[in-house]
């Protein structure tokens, strides 16, 4: 008995020890990562080394990822100009990267906001994860299976009605035919369009585009990993109201969430993780509450 005592106080000594570790790094990380020496590679490693005392399932791990784009020096003004510069092969490509050796890791729970500039390659990153695009260099482990990608507005054709869109919308996100017929009322009454649906969409406000295309991705049941690109400021007040309450019960359902926003407010209510990307690079990665503070603090 005594024995059994024993071997259990040295266990808490132990457990005591690793968790007064991961603070001592998370506070290190943080002090060291307010300037611009944010993505040093020897710090992302000591986060890294902090991350594998976290005992819950690993749900995503982004392992030094690279995005590179081509881009048309000078683009052409006209077709013409364009079909003279191809003929003669005077068409000239410089490579850009929207994403310069990002690593992190996700756990299984967590809700992640993604903060940046326009331009930093947040909805990219995100695209890699899901499976849309394919990186450069590094690699991404995840089941993407598991995974639901919010983006508004994918796969609208504006020369239709709103009834059609939504059977051509859902279609794109992976909704059955079957799954739509089934909820197509429920579309319709969230978004607020009844009377509207026979209209082509053209006609429609950006507010009645919008809010149509948030109820048709939340529709479905909570997925294991949810993928919201820019999709927490749709509609007016009242709307964003209604659609901000129906993102939280999706998140309380258990999921694992990745949250690109522009709005560290946003990112500081619902996530207990933040990602800084900056220009590709990762410029830091932590608590919501020092992310921000440091990324208001450059950008603000």
């Amino acid at each position: 008995m005594r024995t059994k005592v024993s071997k259990n106080r040295q266990m808490h000594k132990k457990n005591k020890k690793v968790s007064q570790k991961n603070r001592n790094l998370t506070k290190t990380y943080h002090r060291d990562h307010r300037e611009d020496d944010l993505e040093q590679p020897e710090d992302l490693e000591r986060l890294e080394h902090f991350e594998l005392f976290d005992e819950r399932e690993t749900e995503i791990k982004v392992r030094n990822v690279t995005m590179e784009f081509k881009r048309e020096k000078d683009e052409a003004t006209s077709l013409k100009e364009l079909f003279v510069r191809t003929l003669k092969r005077q068409r000239n490509y410089e490579k850009f990267k929207a994403l310069d050796d990002v690593s992190f890791v996700v756990r299984k729970g967590d809700v992640v906001g993604i903060i940046g500039t326009n331009g930093s390659g947040k909805s990219t990153l995100l695209k890699i994860i899901s499976g849309v695009l394919k990186p450069t260099k590094g690699s991404v482990e995840v089941d993407r299976s598991k995974i639901q990608l919010l983006t508004l507005g994918t796969g609208f054709d504006y020369e239709l009605t709103g009834r059609e869109n939504v059977y051509l919308n859902g279609a794109v996100i992976g909704y059955t035919k079957e799954y739509i017929d089934k909820k197509y009322d429920d579309i319709v009454r969230f978004a607020e369009l009844e009377g509207f649906m026979e209209e082509k969409v053209r006609n429609y406000s950006s507010g009645m585009v919008s809010r149509l295309a948030f109820a048709i991705a939340t529709v479905r049941d909570t997925p294991e990993i949810l993928i919201l690109d820019e999709v927490l400021s749709v509609g007016d007040m009242f709307f964003r109201k209604k659609s901000n309450a129906r993102i939280k019960e999706m998140m309380r359902g258990g999921s694992t969430v990745l949250i690109v926003s522009h709005s560290t407010s946003v990112i500081r209510e619902n996530c207990n993780k933040a990602i800084w990307i900056e220009k590709g690079i990762l410029k830091s990665a932590g608590s919501p509450a020092e992310v921000c503070r440091a990324y208001e603090k450059k950008n603000g």
